[in-house]
């Protein structure tokens, strides 16, 4: 355990410092795991700390000072970054979300947070995608792939490929558990995304079952292939997570960006794409298409679709894949 104290005393026992007591207690709270949640949250809630000791702050050391009024006047404050054009929507309800997580782990409750960081800001992320998604040319991301096995990169190679070809993100690609999806494309001709989800999106509660493909199937059968002996995933046994994204992925993204692709992410937006097209028999609307015009309900049920293949909980988020409806 990370407390310093009684739990009832300064900072809930995580020390005297506020900026300490948070990343300690959300140690805690994810068991010594999550390095990259952890950081995210730690960081974010950095900048709370830093308003709270700022002139327009209310002064706080001590979390147990913390209310759910001193919370909606530091989503004011960030109301106010937004509007000046400091940070964006998303980073605003990102902080506020990491000061309700941390919050928790320090009190050991819900009591103290802001219920809806949109509603507080009065404001909702508008993303819609105006740029082309890169690597929706089978023949570039094949190159891809090519390069990355040449410079002993096989494991991100493999990320490319679950990516492109079914659309996960940098996490589950590196986290997905290889034999049980083999299995299931066999057994049952689709795959459930469960590993290394978003949100807790997992398990019987939030099923993602997607049909497989000869695409899908090459794209397993590689991962399997360059999987670390001893290993479900593309992890080896004794190696951390933090340490694969900053000794693989790290290095892997400078050869993405010298082939012109901005990073694993475009190719999740290329495979909402095609899927849009499959689903719709139209171009997906950044592609030009407009099937949104020609058939709203169809674009709106390709949409719906896409949302829950690519483990989204809100449809509106596919806009930032595949462009507006327009």
């Amino acid at each position: 355990m990370a407390l310093v104290g009684r739990r009832d005393g300064r900072n809930f026992g995580y020390g005297r410092q506020l900026s300490y007591a948070g990343p300690q207690a959300l140690r805690d709270l994810f068991g010594g795991g999550h390095y990259g949640t952890v950081k995210a949250h730690s960081d974010r809630w950095q900048a709370f700390v830093r308003w709270c000791r700022s002139e327009n702050g209310p002064g706080l050391n001590d979390a147990r000072q913390i209310n759910r009024q001193t919370l909606l006047n530091y989503a004011g404050h960030l109301r106010h970054q937004v509007v000046q054009g400091a940070i964006g929507i998303a980073t605003a309800q990102n902080r506020l979300s990491s000061v309700n997580r941390t919050m928790a782990a320090l009190r050991g409750d819900q009591y103290v947070k802001v219920p809806s960081p949109s509603k507080a800001l009065g404001m909702r992320r508008t993303s819609v995608r105006r740029s082309l998604p890169q690597g929706q040319d089978p023949e570039h991301v094949k190159r891809i792939v090519e390069v990355l096995c040449e410079h002993q990169q096989a494991r991100a190679a493999a990320i490319a490929q679950l990516a492109r070809a079914i659309g996960m993100r940098l996490r589950e690609a590196i986290l997905a558990d290889l034999p049980r999806l083999k299995c299931e494309s066999e057994q049952y001709g689709k795959i459930n995304i469960q590993d290394g989800t978003k949100g807790g999106r997992s398990g019987a509660s939030a099923p993602r079952w997607i049909t497989v493909d000869d695409h899908i199937r090459d794209a397993l059968r590689f991962a399997e292939k360059v999987s670390p002996d001893d290993s479900r995933n593309l992890l080896a046994p004794n190696e951390r997570y933090l340490d694969f994204l900053q000794g693989i992925v790290r290095p892997a993204r400078d050869i993405l960006h010298k082939h012109n692709l901005k990073g694993f992410h475009e190719l999740r937006a290329a495979y909402a794409c095609e899927r849009y097209e499959q689903i719709t028999h139209h171009p997906a609307p950044i592609n030009g298409g407009r099937s949104y015009q020609l058939d709203r309900r169809l674009d709106q049920e390709a949409r719906a679709q896409i949302s829950y293949e690519l483990g989204h909980g809100r449809m509106d988020v596919v806009s930032a894949y595949i462009g507006g409806q327009a």
